[in-house]
Parts: C-alpha cells; structure tokens; sequence
C-alpha cells in the first residue's frame, strides 16, 4: 500500500485531510514574533486583519519533527509518497528531504517536488490519493504526478507587490514597477517553479486576463485540464476570471478557492491566482 502525504499548501488544513485518509502538516505564519498555524490557529480572514492594523507577516514552512512523525508511523508499514510546493517558492521541498533523512524509514519515503502549488498541488495529491485507494503501486503513481506537473500553468495579480519583494519571490526590478506604477502586472510561475516572472503589464484586469487565456491557448490547454482561482479575499476579481475561463473553456471544470494564510502572506491582500493543470496516468 502507499500513503499519500502532504501540507497545507494544497489549501486543505489538516482536518479537512483527515477526513479523506491524507495527513496534512500544516505551514505556519508569525505576526510580532508570534506563531500561527494555518487552518488551525489562524483564518485567512483574521490574518487580513492583523495586517490592516499594522501587523507584518512571515511565513513558515512546516516543522520538520512534524514531517519525520509521519514518515515514521507510515512508512512502517506502507510506501510514503510526500507531495510539496514547488522547491524554490518555499522551504517546504526541503523540509521534507531532510525529514526523510531523519526517518528510520527513509528508505520507504518519496518526496515530490509538484514544482506548482495551491489548486493544481491539490489536483496532483486528489489523484495520487485516488491511486492509492485504488491499489496503484508506489512507481505507478509517482509516473503519474511526474507527467502531470509538466503541464501545469500558473499565474497570479498580485495588488500589493511588497509582500512579494518581501518574500524575495520576485525581481526587486519587478517589484518596484508593480508598486511604482499604475498598471496591472500579471505574473507567471516558471516552467521549473521556481520563481515568479513577469509575464505581461496591462492597463486593465480585462486586459490581464485576455493575457493570461492567450498564454493558456498558445501552450495547448483545453477543456480537458482541471482549473482553478484562488484569491485573499477578491471574489470579485475571481468571479471576473471564472468568467474568462468559461468563455475560453464552455466545458472546463473551474474550481474557486479562498487562499490559505501563508499564501496571503505571501500573495498580498486581494491577489487572486488562476490556473491550470492535466492530470495524466
């Protein structure tokens, strides 16, 4: 058997995971040298808040005594697969490696660089743990979230760019346009996930968004790949992309979702990502 494992970057907090059979460990975000844990301590709503009345994030990957605690009571008996955030974006992928090298049972734990985040992390761990429910072997299930990651396309509008500068998860270049001038920035993920670029600067979220369905057209995504919107608290502008999508996609599956704390501490109040991804066995 194999035990599918991951945190709260794919948006379920770690009661929502035990429910489905999924151990989440959960990322954390500190405000004035206090720590809180998301989902658990912590709600998007009252993190937004904090930082309206002055407070800073910083987020934090999970704790590494947390990770070598669950490879160690699954991979006692079963095939661990553990499915990160994109290394690069967070210390998450690296957490989990030195957790594996700490486990008595290291030899039987995978760690998965989904190289993405958010909905389509989501979307690689609904499946793999679909997989294992249905019996698919450790190697089986890893070819799957390897072939699928590939096809991930991701962007983000962020409306405050010195969360992200803080962050280092952009060009201090690029920041300085977002905050300087007037102007929608639209990022992208790498292909490598392991940054944030630029991908187009437009007058209106119309025209961001324009940007963002040519780009999914030109790299050949159809209606067969899942999609999703993930916002700090813009339903607005996620309704105007959901919009966009389905103008694009008549028949594309479109899931919304409100992002986790550290993403917010990350993203910015408001910023709304949209994405793409294909599941492929």
């Amino acid at each position: 058997m194999v035990q599918i494992i991951s945190d709260t970057c794919t948006l379920y907090s770690k009661e929502e995971g035990e429910k489905i059979g999924l151990p989440i460990t959960p990322l954390s975000v500190f405000i004035n040298e206090e720590c809180y844990k998301e989902f658990e301590t912590i709600t998007t709503e009252e993190l937004i808040d904090k930082i309206n009345k002055g407070g800073i994030p910083t987020s934090s990957q999970p704790i590494i005594g947390e990770k070598i605690e669950l490879y160690d009571k699954y991979a006692k008996d079963d095939e661990v697969i553990d499915i990160t955030i994109a290394a690069g974006l967070s210390g998450t992928y690296d957490t989990a490696l030195m957790a594996k090298g700490n486990s008595e049972y290291s030899d039987k734990v995978s760690v998965f660089n989904s190289m993405t985040l958010c909905g389509p992390q989501r979307a690689l761990v609904d499946e793999a743990l679909k997989m294992a429910k249905e019996g698919k072997s450790k190697d089986e299930i890893l070819t799957m979230l390897e072939k699928s990651a590939k096809s991930d396309v991701s962007f983000l509008i962020p409306m405050d760019f010195e969360f992200l500068k803080r962050g280092g998860r952009v060009s201090k270049t690029v920041g300085s346009i977002g905050s300087l001038l007037k102007l929608i920035i639209c990022l992208k993920k790498s292909d490598d996930g392991r940054c944030l670029e630029k991908h187009s600067i437009n007058r209106t979220i119309k025209g961001a968004v324009e940007s963002m369905i040519k780009e999914l057209k030109n790299k050949g995504v159809d209606d067969s790949y899942i999609f999703s919107i993930s916002h700090a608290l813009n339903e607005e502008l996620a309704a105007k992309f959901k919009e966009a999508l389905l103008k694009a996609f008549p028949n594309a599956k479109v899931n919304i979702f409100t992002l986790s704390p550290v993403f917010t501490t990350q993203g910015g109040p408001k910023c709304c990502a949209l994405q793409a991804i294909k599941i492929i066995r």
